[in-house]
This record gives structure tokens, C-alpha cells and sequence, in this order.
């Protein structure tokens, strides 16, 4: 669940003190409350009106039980203060405004959309934090692409702590030159450029036109080139593959801007004190180890992608590792893949690198367990719901004697509370049936295994006792009499029902 408890409030709370403090300077705040920055709008002529009266709008198609929807809230909001007089950011809920989400095609939550003077002009591609869509939005007040017109200006557009990415043609009318502007359109994340001034293809070596792509100066290493030259036919969607695969180089820096496009892989994770501005011989030094040992990787052909973070600021994600946040000179080691299959280097990282060959070999060689985040197991379940966690999670759910429904939950979830004194008297009606089993689980202090996908909260699944491989995703009401219809109809067996709600049932 990647730290969602921590994930969750620290961006709210960010969001919140921009709220506050634009609240406090207006003369009104002592007669009223801080205004949303998001406006959420409730109809189709509320959105055409906004639609047309905007130069730029930035739409948020989201439902109200999407988890991740749930994550982007606080910041959405914190990017729409930030953005105040740049942009206008909305918001509309799919679950009420049905037929806007269809004219779109919208078949994902949260969808970003922008628009500009009523038309559509792309869909968000990158990370869901305040960070990356402030960039983004920023972005569109610029021209496209930057054009390089003395040495002077290359050297200083090539010292962003961003990667680069410059065409190089000998002709502005030069057709090659479309195909990389309409790359450029499609990747508004990344930095571009592009140059017909003959010295510069010159000191490139490019006799007519070219594309490269220069790595940050302070990532430059031994350990892979920090220049990367286009090859081949010019297509868009070649150009578009070129930058993608090669944005990141071997070993880059996490931030929370890159962190969902780094984790599109599998990917092995160093925490430690990055920082290039006070600490950047320090930070370099871990690097290029971690660089020696994921090189010699790759050159045997291993398929892993390798990334470096910094501790403190990713102190909330720790805990998924059980990791506490600390000072520690050492880098702390972890895998991850994209199916959620955690793994911890135990061995203390050593300078030359070989106790993190040991550990990737491991991997590679299927050798090492798994990690899962789990609270204790509960000494006693004597209520009527079971409280399980990752530690029984297989014992209990995976019984093939059983047929269980489950509730994954999260504590700060207000639907999750509504629904517990149902999710009770669910459990009280069944409690003396021997082949039915109602259980629960804090799904932020535990990690759900696969195939289970907890997207929002709270989310219920029925899992049969002779199909545990493919539990079912209830999607009725929660009224306890649906529930109980449910079970009834997936169950293996006949339900035994309590000595009341038998009666009741007989009534009927």
C-alpha cells in the first residue's frame, strides 16, 4: 500500500497550511472559512460553462471510493493554490456526472485532462503530487520546445539537474524536425530543445540533423556515458521510445516527482543521505557502488531497474520495509516489483559492493524471501469479525475449508466506520456456521497479497473455498440483509444461520 496513511496526511497537511495562510491575509477570514481551492463541478452546464470561460483547465475525472483518487485530493488542491492565476484546476466526479466521463472516453480513476478555450489538449502522464503537476501546468504557459541559438545558451539549458534532450538540424524546415516537436507534445515532462546553428551540430558531430540526450552534469559517473545519440529511422514513436528508455540512465534519483514512472518496473531501491547540494561527495560515492555491481547485471543480461532515494524524504515509505527513518551512513536496500513482491537486504551494505552483488544474485536466483509488512498476530479473536493480518492472512483466507469474506479497511476511513456495525451483525449471524468465516484487515498496516487489489476502502472480498486463487469482488450495498444474499448465493455450503435469523428467514 506504499505508506498511504503517511502518504495521505502529509500532503494534506502541506495543503492545508496554503489554505491557511491565503485565508489569514484575506480581510474576510474572521467572518468566514478558508475556501477550496478545486472547484467540484456538479453538472454538464456547470463543466460547459467552465470549459469555455477558461483560456486553461486542468480536469480531475474521479469517483468518491477510488484509493488513489483519495491519495491525489490533498494534492490536487495543494497544486491548485500554487497555481492561482496560471491555471484552474476542477474536479468532476464520474459517479454523478456519468455522461461528461462518457464523452471523454474516461475509463480510469483519476483521469487528469487539460483543456484549452474549450478544446482538448492531452491527457497527464505524470506523477499524481502537487510537485509534478504544477510543472506540468507551468509548462504550457511556455513555448514548446526551447530553440538554441549560441553555445552559451546550450551550456546553460544543459545544467538543469534534469535530463536533456536536443535536436540537432541543419534545416528548421527540416521534416525530422516536426516528428521530434510532435515527441515533444507527447512528453511535456521532460526537457526539450532543439538548434540549427551549424558550430553546434559541428562540436556534436552531426553532419545534418540529430537527436541527443544529455544527463544531468552532477549525475555524471564512469559508469555509463553522459551523452546518449539517437540512431536509426526518425519516427515519433521511435523518438518517443528513444527518450523513455533512456530519461532515467542506470541509476537515478527518486524523487516524488518520477516515483510512479520509476516503479512502472521492477526496481531495486537504495535509501540513504542523497543530496547533491550538501552532500554531494557522499552521494555520489553510494551511487557509483550501486552502479558497479547493477552494470555487471546487466551486462549478463538481467532484467532489474535500479534507482537511489533520499532517506528523509522518503522517511514515510520506510515503514513498508520495517524500516524506521534514521541517519545511518549506510545505504538501506530493498526490491520491489510491479506486482507489489517485496524484498530487504539484511546484510549491512559494504564498500566494495559485494554484499549487494550477494543479495542481487540471491533475487535473480529465486533465493530470497519475500517481505511483508504485518502487524502481530491478534493473541485473541474472540468477536464475532476475525481480525487477521499478512502473518495469517494465508492460514486463515487460503483455508480450504472455509469460505470467507473479507473487509480490508483503513482506520482514518469514514465509509470503513459506517459499515462496521453492519459488517458486525453480518459476522452475529453466521457465527455458528462451521464452513463461513467473516474477517477483517487493516490494509495500511499490513500488505495485501496478490491477486487482491485495494484500490479504495473499504473493499470486500468473497473467496470460495475451492477457487482461493480467484477471490470475488463484492460490489452490492452494504445493507446487512445484501450481504447476507450474497453469501448465500456464492457459498459451498448451506448457510447455518443463528436461531433468530433463522426464524426471521422462515417468516419471510
Amino acid at each position: 500500500m506504499k505508506g498511504i496513511v503517511a502518504e495521505r496526511h502529509w500532503p494534506c497537511f502541506a495543503a492545508a497550511l496554503l489554505q491557511i495562510h491565503m485565508w489569514l491575509r484575506s480581510p474576510l477570514s474572521l467572518c468566514s472559512v478558508p475556501p477550496r481551492a478545486v472547484m467540484l463541478l456538479r453538472s454538464d452546464s456547470m463543466f460547459q460553462a467552465e470549459l469555455h470561460s477558461q483560456k486553461m483547465l486542468l480536469v480531475q475525472f474521479f469517483t468518491p471510493r477510488c484509493g488513489q483518487c483519495m491519495r491525489l485530493a490533498p494534492e490536487f488542491e495543494e497544486a491548485a493554490i500554487r497555481l492561482a492565476g496560471v491555471g484552474v484546476l476542477v474536479k468532476v466526479d464520474c459517479t454523478a456526472t456519468a455522461k461528461i466521463c462518457r464523452t471523454y472516453k474516461i475509463a480510469t480513476y483519476p483521469t487528469l485532462k487539460l483543456f484549452r478555450r474549450g478544446a482538448e489538449a492531452g491527457t497527464y502522464q505524470g506523477s499524481f503530487t502537487a510537485a509534478s503537476i504544477v510543472r506540468y501546468i507551468r509548462k504550457q504557459t511556455m513555448p514548446n520546445s526551447q530553440e538554441i541559438r549560441s553555445l552559451e545558451q546550450l551550456e546553460n539549458f544543459l545544467k538543469d539537474t534534469d535530463a536533456s534532450t536536443v535536436g540537432f538540424f541543419a534545416d528548421r524546415r527540416s521534416p525530422n524536425l516536426h516528428k521530434f516537436l510532435k515527441a515533444e507534445s507527447a512528453l511535456e515532462i521532460y526537457r526539450f530543445a532543439y538548434t540549427s546553428v551549424p558550430e553546434l551540430l559541428q562540436r556534436q558531430g552531426i553532419d545534418t540533423e540529430g537527436i541527443v540526450l544529455f544527463r544531468p552534469p552532477h549525475l555524471h559517473n564512469k559508469f555509463e556515458d553522459g551523452a546518449v545519440t539517437f540512431k536509426g529511422p526518425f519516427s515519433v514513436a521511435r523518438i518517443k521510445k528513444f527518450i523513455q528508455k533512456n530519461i532515467s540512465g542506470l541509476c537515478p534519483v527518486m524523487t516524488l516527482e518520477n516515483r510512479e514512472q520509476l516503479r512502472e518496473k521492477d526496481l531495486m531501491l537504495a535509501f540513504y543521505n542523497v543530496d547533491y547540494t550538501k552532500n554531494p561527495r557522499g552521494t555520489s560515492y553510494w551511487r557509483n557502488r550501486i552502479m558497479m555491481v547493477a552494470k555487471k547485471f546487466r551486462g549478463a543480461g538481467e532484467t532489474l531497474s535500479y534507482a537511489i532515494a533520499n532517506r528523509q524524504e522518503f522517511w514515510f515509505e520506510l515503514p513498508d520495509y520495517g524500516m524506521q527513518s534514521g541517519s545511518g551512513e549506510l545505504p538501506d536496500v530493498v526490491i520491489r516489483t510491479t506486482e507489489g513482491h517485496k524484498y530487504v537486504m539484511r546484510e549491512a551494505f559494504t564498500r566494495d559492493g559485494t554484499a549487494l552483488e550477494r543479495f542481487l544474485q540471491q533475487y535473480f536466483n529465486g533465493k530470497l524471501k519475500r517481505y511483508f509488512r504485518s502487524q502481530p498476530v491478534p493473541e485473541e479473536n474472540a468477536g464475532p469479525v476475525q481480525v487477521i493480518v499478512a502473518d495469517n492472512f494465508n492460514n486463515v483466507v487460503n483455508n480450504r475449508d472455509k469460505d470467507v469474506m473479507i473487509n480490508f479497511f483503513a482506520p482514518w476511513c469514514g465509509l470503513c466506520k459506517s459499515l462496521e456495525p453492519k459488517y458486525r451483525e453480518l459476522a452475529e449471524k453466521l457465527i455458528h456456521d462451521p464452513h463461513v468465516v467473516i474477517v477483517q484487515m487493516d490494509a495500511t498496516a499490513n500488505d495485501v497479497p496478490p491477486p487482491y487489489d485495494v484500490t479504495g476502502f473499504p473493499t470486500i472480498y468473497f473467496v470460495p473455498m475451492q477457487s482461493k486463487h480467484a477471490p470475488k469482488l463484492y460490489e452490492g450495498d452494504w445493507r446487512v440483509n445484501d450481504l447476507l444474499s450474497y453469501i448465500e448465493r456464492k457459498s459451498s455450503y448451506q448457510l447455518v444461520l443463528t436461531a433468530g435469523e433463522r426464524r426471521r428467514t422462515e417468516e419471510l
